[in-house]
């Protein structure tokens, strides 16, 4: 399991990226997860301000 993010939903914002205990995740124009590096902790998901990030 690892954070997925709905890309549609992203804006790109970062919040995730600054509350990601793994550096785990990575903004260009959307969140990207590294599936190697993610812990399954869902802080991105509480923190993601438009609910783009999900754990599956």
């Amino acid at each position: 399991m690892a954070a997925i993010v709905d890309e549609e939903k992203c804006t790109g914002c970062a919040s995730c990226v600054e509350v990601c205990p793994v550096g785990a995740i990575s903004v260009n124009s959307v969140a990207h997860v590294d599936t190697n590096t993610c812990v399954d902790c869902g802080t991105c998901v509480d923190e993601c301000p438009h609910g783009a990030i999900s754990i599956e």
